[in-house]
């Protein structure tokens, strides 16, 4: 990506970014790496690994119940908690959907301005990364869209936070993927707790959020 994109978009970059423009080109060279690295491993190389990967991480921490909503859990002693995990009865996680690809491409032309639209463009990159990382948590859950729309509304900061360290991590060149499996064990880790902690998600939590699920619903 270097190669082909960095100086057409430094040539660019300069007339928005003056001596930032050399910075601002590499974020947005490695984001558009980044991207293209996502789509291929998120949704065919590695797809399953990182269920597989959610799935174990829940296990571990006790979560059985919950993982049981969405695959086979097999009976017996074993020490690893991957050896468990049976067949898959709902089998998606975390993609990347042409939406969010859609929303990338709207949010590009924000780093043409200096600093500050580098800046909003990885938020707003957090942001949708965020509302991804539960997604099978939400699945192993049986929660409708309306419950999934509410529950991120009401804890959109946590969400948004976790979604831009993730992405900040997933910009690193060939790292990338690696750091795409360590994400999984934090939101894994991140949904245990919450478990954990009692709150079920059976219920969203507060009464205006769950007025706002029965009146999508």
């Amino acid at each position: 990506m270097f190669m082909f994109t960095y100086l057409p978009q430094l040539a660019i970059l300069i007339f928005t970014d003056g001596p930032l423009a050399a910075v601002s080109a590499i974020l947005l060279t490695l984001s558009e790496s980044s991207t293209i690295i996502t789509i291929l491993s998120k949704n065919f190389l590695v797809a399953d690994a990182l269920i597989d990967t959610f799935d174990g991480v829940m296990v571990a921490k006790g979560q059985t119940n919950v993982v049981q909503g969405g695959r086979e859990i097999r009976s017996g002693k074993f020490g690893d908690p991957m050896r468990k995990l049976g067949k898959v009865m709902k089998g998606y996680g975390e993609k990347y959907s042409f939406g969010g690809l859609v929303r990338y491409l709207m949010y590009l032309p924000l780093n043409l301005i200096p600093v500050v639209g580098t800046v909003v463009f990885v938020g707003l990159q957090g942001r949708q990364r965020g509302e991804g990382v539960h997604s099978r948590y939400f699945q192993l859950k049986g929660w409708s869209g309306a419950q999934k729309e509410a529950w991120l509304k009401e804890h959109s900061g946590a969400y948004t936070s976790f979604g831009t360290v993730a992405t900040l991590l997933e910009l690193v060149p060939i790292a990338s993927i690696l750091f795409s499996f360590t994400n999984t064990v934090g939101a894994a880790l991140w949904a245990a707790d919450i478990e954990g902690n009692d709150t079920t998600m059976t219920q969203i939590s507060s009464p205006g959020a769950q007025k706002k699920a029965q009146s999508a619903e």
